[in-house]
């Protein structure tokens, strides 16, 4: 089975260090050519990202929801997302992720909002419906020469997760039906 990767950058920056840390990310995470991704860098997007109705953001989010795994990454603005971001994932009613497993990351110049992709962006993907396996990942912009090791240890923290879930969801029992 292949799986379907959806990597959404928030940067209004296009091509910016963030999508490389999400891009990298996923590389870590699963197993080359088990996967397809497709690449929203919304800096692409900015002409359309507040025009409703729009067909183009509209084919996007269809897209993103059905992604088996997505990852959401922004800088940290404010000591959260950008508002590219939260316009997009606006666009989606309740339950609009649901079936997706989501991963929330966040870069910035520091540690001090560390905890600014756990608290604040994985609570919005949750309400969207998606599962989000884990804390939020949070990289600090100035260690790009690092970039490896660190994505790497997250990935491994994320595949640990999921493993356990899998385990978990290997012994449910057969009369649970599953949600659409």
């Amino acid at each position: 089975m292949t799986l379907r990767v959806s990597i959404i950058v928030g940067n209004p920056k296009p091509r910016s260090r963030t999508l490389k840390v999400a891009e990298t990310l996923v590389e870590k995470l699963l197993s080359s050519g088990s996967y397809e991704v497709e690449t929203i860098d919304l800096a692409d997007h900015t002409d359309e990202i507040f025009a409703w109705p729009s067909e183009r953001m509209a084919a996007l989010n269809a897209s993103v929801a059905a992604s088996d795994v997505a990852v959401f990454a922004s800088p940290t603005y404010k000591a959260t997302y950008t508002g590219l971001l939260k316009a997009f994932l606006d666009r989606y009613p309740a339950n609009g992720l649901a079936g997706v497993t989501a991963i929330p990351v966040l870069t910035g110049a520091d540690l001090s909002h560390s905890m600014g992709p756990t608290v604040n962006l994985a609570p919005l993907l949750v309400e969207l419906g998606a599962t989000v396996p884990g804390r939020g990942f949070y990289f600090v912009a100035g260690q790009m020469d690092h970039l490896d090791e660190i994505v790497q240890a997250a990935a491994d923290e994320y595949a640990a997760n999921l493993r356990r879930l899998a385990s978990v969801a290997g012994s449910l029992r057969s009369d649970i039906p599953s949600l659409p």
